[in-house]
């Protein structure tokens, strides 16, 4: 299960080149995918209109700013990963975005922004680390009660390494990929991560419990 956090991509998005989107969702898809590989800072209202294949003073008339069409392509990857496939089919964040995983050309540009959100400081990123942790906890829970997985004592400190462990690889997925032996983390790498993620997760890290004992102990000296 938790192997699905490592599935974070950093290709590029062809959904730009559809001819069937009309004209505001090219240029919500234009500015996903420019925002994303550049940033918001450095990226014109210009270059979204030239990608979208549309006027600049379109841009404007369709989302009125760039700072309101920016708040639109929040808005819209927020709801792709928490609103409208969790609500459909009760998945929780990770494996809605396996879903965007498995078509990575058409989504490419969304994993790119996502990268930006989450490191930006913006709210909405923040908003949507906080349900990671929710959900991770939840899950988490429902795993312990049903025996498929260990109780913690501290569950909710445990959901935010999950979270935090589940997304490294997309905000460091040069690095990452890098070290493996790749370009980037393409699906090379992920086939060699998925393994020793699952092992990790199974069987941990250490083969005596001294080190959690001795960590117990002096935690209760610290009380």
């Amino acid at each position: 299960m938790i192997e699905r956090a490592f599935n974070l991509l950093n290709m590029r998005s062809s959904k730009r080149a559809n001819p069937d989107l009309t004209a505001p969702a090219r240029i919500r898809a234009a500015a996903i995918s420019l925002f994303g590989r550049h940033g918001y800072a450095d990226t014109s209202v210009r270059a979204i209109a030239s990608e979208a294949g549309v006027s600049p003073g379109l841009v404007i008339h369709h989302f009125g700013s760039k700072e309101q069409l920016k708040q639109a392509c929040d808005e819209y990857v927020s709801r792709e990963l928490i609103d409208t496939e969790v609500a459909a089919a009760n998945q929780d964040l990770i494996f809605t975005m396996q879903r965007w995983l498995a078509e990575p050309d058409e989504y490419g540009a969304e994993f790119d922004y996502l990268t930006r959100m989450l490191t930006d400081g913006s709210a909405t990123g923040a908003s949507l680390f906080d349900v990671l942790v929710e959900r991770t906890e939840q899950m988490l829970l429902t795993g312990a009660e049903a025996g498929q997985m260990h109780t913690f004592s501290d569950t909710r400190v445990m959901a935010v390494l999950i979270a935090v462990m589940g997304l490294a690889p997309l905000i460091l997925g040069e690095h990452v990929g890098r070290n493996l032996g790749e370009p980037a983390l393409n699906s090379a790498a992920l086939k060699r991560l998925a393994l020793p993620a699952l092992e990790l997760y199974t069987h941990g890290l250490y083969t005596s419990p001294d080190l959690l004992e001795a960590t117990e102990q002096a935690l209760k000296g610290d009380d």
